[in-house]
């Protein structure tokens, strides 16, 4: 999907974020925008979730499109510059290009599947168990990366290890579950 057309309104609103920055700007994104444009799954937001911001002032950023601003008025969605999520602590080297080649000083770096899931961990709300089976419904999740990259890249980040240690099990059953190969119908040999 990295070099897909983004759907509207997102398009217009990067377009017009893209002309007001000063110098070339890379935004790491998590969250329902990601679940949405990169992994093609219906799913409706209103912010894009930034957790990094590299070049331009985050400041900047949220008084240019963020909560408020004149372009969330004109398009109906903004920038969240997000403070308090958890990810994996090596999500970077596994970022991945979203609308490539789309902008002139913006690049939109997307979390890949299992650092999303992991992302939604400490919150666990509907929200986000309905976002982890999406996910787990597409190619490419695998309980086993989930809980490795739980194990080595995130515990000294979590504040309360053993209710995100119950989460992650009863994330992995309920991934279990979905993607159970389902039988046929049986045919006599």
């Amino acid at each position: 999907m990295s070099d897909a057309v983004l759907a509207e309104p997102w398009r217009s609103f990067l377009q017009d974020l893209d002309t007001l920055l000063d110098k070339p700007t890379e935004l790491h994104c998590l969250g329902g925008f990601v679940i949405a444009e990169l992994y093609d799954f219906e799913r409706i937001t209103a912010d894009v979730d930034v957790i990094v911001v590299r070049g331009e002032d985050p400041a900047k950023l949220a008084a240019l499109a963020g909560q408020g601003s004149e372009l969330h008025r004109r398009h109906k969605v903004y920038l969240d510059i997000v403070t308090v999520a958890r990810w994996p602590e090596n999500y970077e080297t596994r970022v991945l290009d979203l609308a490539l080649g789309t902008f002139r000083n913006l690049r939109l770096k997307a979390l890949e599947r299992h650092d999303l899931v992991l992302a939604k961990l400490s919150r666990n709300i509907d929200r986000d168990r309905e976002d982890v089976k999406r996910l787990a419904l597409g190619p490419g999740l695998d309980p086993e990366v989930l809980r490795e990259r739980y194990q080595s890249e995130l515990p000294w980040q979590l504040s309360r290890p053993e209710r995100e240690d119950t989460t992650l099990d009863l994330w992995l059953e309920m991934i279990a579950e979905i993607t159970v190969p389902q039988e046929g119908p049986k045919t006599p040999t």
